[in-house]
């Protein structure tokens, strides 16, 4: 059985949400059997060319989910009205011990910006916004030939291609959420998005900066990047002397604009080690599908091969920089004349338009942002 046929079945008994599973008991062994027949019957290749034949490229949809950062009280207001995300919340509810669609809608920003509450409220709030694309454009989901999400974004693209439950993600981002904020608590930190030009020279600015924190007793300091955003286009983390350092110092580098990110951590860096045992951990006891639709991996910018390495690289995505910037390279590298796929950015915000639109401007006239704010009627 062909894929798309398959998801076209699941959909139609009503198991799937977001255009990918939401299996009820009894049907999870027989949907998990036609899943593994599926890709018995069709390689990677043979997959991919299904998905893209007699379709021509603008039909065909990416789908991106941000990260941490995009967050903002009142997230999820515009999508309650949508089958399945209360369910979604409900279920949120229940794993994580605390109302996170109140949160989500109320705040305060203080409370949903620390990292243990902002984690789960990306996840959860991307998920349904995809219920949302689901519903008004079922072919965006059904002609999706690749998703990528930006570190916690990430989860919600391996849930969108099937390669992970709904439930055991939001399991693993609470350990991952709950991980990265003791790891942040423990040293004072921080990120810093950095705009240069052909003159930066990132490697200098965070070797100086590193031993600037040498001088001031700091041991074992850390300052590198952690995330690749587009040409000039990265952020820097570490030690908060090195952040500061490096602010006071930006005309020597050629640092056109600094900003200092509103997250209480360097994430991306090894100072956050100490979460990487917890949520390996939480990894191992969950169950990783082969990816319906080529997922791609912060860590490498690569396509994920397959399911057996998916728990390894998430792990490493914690003490890795985001190679974001390669990834919009990989996903939309192709001939020249040879049209750009539609492209959504499920979730709040659009922090990865506008980097699409700073990596590749042919390929960002043809992204959408599928927004999760409330409009005009008061939420229910």
């Amino acid at each position: 059985m062909a894929v798309s046929a398959l998801l076209r079945v699941l959909r139609h008994r009503g198991v799937l949400y977001n255009g990918r599973r939401w299996l009820s008991g009894k049907d999870r062994g027989e949907i998990n059997t036609l899943l593994e027949e599926a890709y018995t019957d069709q390689n990677e290749e043979e997959a991919e060319s299904h998905r893209a034949g007699r379709r021509s490229s603008t039909e065909t949809t990416v789908l991106l989910f941000p990260g941490q950062g995009s967050q903002a009280v009142g997230m999820a207001g515009g999508l309650l009205m949508y089958p399945s995300v209360r369910e979604m919340f409900l279920t949120a509810h229940k794993v994580l011990g605390y109302d996170l669609l109140n949160l989500c809608l109320q705040g305060p920003a203080e409370v949903l910006n620390k990292t243990i509450h902002c984690q789960p409220a990306m996840f959860v709030t991307c998920m349904a916004a995809t219920e949302k694309l689901t519903q008004e454009n079922p072919a965006a989901l059904e002609n999706c030939v690749a998703v990528a999400g930006f570190s916690v974004g990430e989860f919600a693209a391996l849930v969108c291609a099937g390669a992970l439950e709904f439930t055991e993600a939001l399991y693993a981002v609470k350990v991952r959420a709950e991980a990265m904020q003791k790891a942040s608590e423990a040293v004072q930190s921080g990120m810093l998005s950095v705009i240069g030009n052909f003159k930066t020279k990132y490697s200098t600015a965070c070797a100086e900066a590193h031993d600037h924190c040498l001088t001031l007793g700091i041991k074992d300091p850390v300052c590198e990047v952690a995330n690749y955003l587009f040409p000039n286009g990265k952020v820097i983390a570490g030690h908060m002397e090195a952040i500061r350092f490096l602010q006071n110092n930006s005309h020597k580098y050629n640092f056109l604009r600094t900003k200092l990110l509103p997250v209480s951590g360097a994430f991306h860096t090894r100072l956050m080690e100490p979460a990487v045992e917890p949520l390996a951990e939480a990894l191992k006891g969950l169950t990783f599908k082969a990816p319906i639709v080529s997922v791609y991996c912060n860590v490498d910018g690569r396509k994920y091969k397959q399911s057996q390495g998916i728990a390894h690289l998430l792990v490493n995505q914690l003490v890795s920089p985001v190679k974001w910037e390669q990834i919009m390279h990989n996903i939309y590298e192709r001939k020249k004349g040879k049209d750009f796929p539609q492209t959504f950015e499920l979730g709040p915000g659009q922090q990865m338009g506008t980097v699409l639109k700073s990596c590749n401007l042919k390929a960002w006239r043809s992204y959408t942002q599928v927004d999760v704010f409330e409009k005009d009627s008061e939420v229910d």
